[in-house]
């Protein structure tokens, strides 16, 4: 491969970083157009460390001459066969010596000392070249501070200098045009993480200016959990977080199937809004959201009994209104979230389900918002004063909340 060669497939790596295109396709297009200039390599892999709350990373794979899964996230590495597999690699032991690179011709003697190398050797594999390129500080994200990348050859007389001059100069293209698209997709999760995937897409489109807010109508959410004070004053501390993320997990995992969009976790609450062109249909989901997460919450309370944790329930107020919609915060730190009347007293509702002894309350509005099928499942349960608001508000609930 010439020099000419060389800047050919370097400028369509910065081009398909550039781009955005996948890892995985990065990885295979380098591959493919090695080969086409006469580098034999026949298998490949990259991979990287994330910022994920559930992965530690993603792996990048590509075969010559067979199908093969071509990504996939793996989670933690320091527990079970993983953490076994991880210390026998030979990322790990570039990690732990501080080398750059290491070579196994295992086709002509040389030991079978790693991870993966019998499976390699087995699949007819003569040679093989690990490689890391690590990250400076400023540019690590979490535990995202390498670059690893490994590459094997069935030819007959294994990798050639020729090849390995190749591969260590273009590998270092090969991660950055990896690593770029790579940022994009972290900055998506965190945003959706912290923010909520509507609001994250909204934030990544550019709305990002400070008092920048649209106003919309939408079915308002706002969920906590019964006796949360009492349990968290009694039950043993470490208990505490494990309760939350469970009964959280059954709120949001609920909110997201349904259709709607979580803004803000608040302490035990939970701020959902539902969008939808027609209110009836925003409503309606909310209520299907609602089903879904008492199904949910039964499961729950059933394991969490048989294992001897607390349990409670899950109080729930709904309301509609016209609400903004947007960045509202200092000019160093913003919150993408609603604001106006109707959310303050969508609060207020939940906070009633404890006087009114129901576990979900629904204000007047969301009820006429409903079709006549779905209203006749509601029953009223009288008109309450509602701190903060100025006249009292008639709510409703399930009938099989009211049993």
């Amino acid at each position: 491969m010439n020099d000419k060669d060389i800047g050919e497939i370097a400028s369509w790596l910065m081009q398909s970083g550039l781009k955005g295109m996948g890892e995985a396709d990065i990885l295979a297009g380098f591959c493919e157009a090695c080969r086409q200039r006469g580098l034999n390599v026949d298998r490949a892999m990259a991979l990287m460390d994330t910022l994920h709350p559930v992965y530690e990373g993603r792996a990048f794979r590509w075969d010559g001459n067979q199908v093969i899964e071509r990504e996939f996230e793996y989670g933690p590495s320091h527990q079970g066969i993983a953490a076994e597999n991880w210390l026998r690699s030979s990322f790990y032991h570039l990690l732990e010596s501080g080398g750059d690179e290491v070579r196994r011709r295992i086709g002509f003697g040389d030991p079978i000392d790693f991870f993966g190398l019998d499976t390699l050797k087995t699949d007819g594999h003569t040679d093989y070249l690990a490689m890391v390129h690590r990250f400076e500080e400023g540019g690590t994200i979490g535990e995202m501070d390498c670059f690893y990348s490994h590459f094997a050859t069935a030819s007959g007389a294994g990798f050639l200098d020729e090849d390995l001059r190749v591969l260590r100069k273009l590998t270092p293209a090969l991660a950055l045009a990896i690593k770029c698209t790579a940022m994009g997709r972290i900055a998506r999760t965190i945003a959706e993480v912290y923010l909520g995937e509507d609001a994250a897409r909204q934030v990544l489109e550019g709305k990002i200016t400070r008092g920048k807010a649209e106003r919309i109508s939408a079915a308002l959410w706002f969920s906590d959990l019964a006796n949360y004070t009492r349990i968290s004053d009694t039950a043993e501390p470490d208990e505490i977080i494990p309760m939350l993320n469970a009964y959280a997990d059954a709120v949001i995992s609920s909110i997201h199937e349904a259709g709607g969009n979580v803004l803000k976790l608040i302490g035990d609450g939970t701020l959902a809004i539902f969008k939808a062109r027609d209110a009836g249909d925003a409503c309606a989901a909310a209520l299907m959201a609602e089903s879904l997460l008492r199904q949910r919450l039964r499961d729950l309370n059933a394991q969490r009994q048989i294992e001897g944790r607390p349990v409670t329930d899950v109080y729930l107020g709904l309301h509609i209104g016209d609400v903004f919609y947007g960045n509202i915060g200092s000019m160093d730190r913003l919150d993408f979230t609603v604001i106006g009347p109707a959310v303050n007293e969508v609060s207020r509702i939940a906070s009633m389900c404890r006087s009114a002894d129901r576990n979900i309350l629904m204000s007047s509005n969301f009820v006429a918002a409903l079709s006549s099928s779905q209203s006749n499942d509601l029953v009223s349960v009288g008109r309450y004063a509602l701190r903060g608001v100025n006249r009292p508000q008639e709510l409703f609930t399930l009938l099989s909340s009211a049993a």
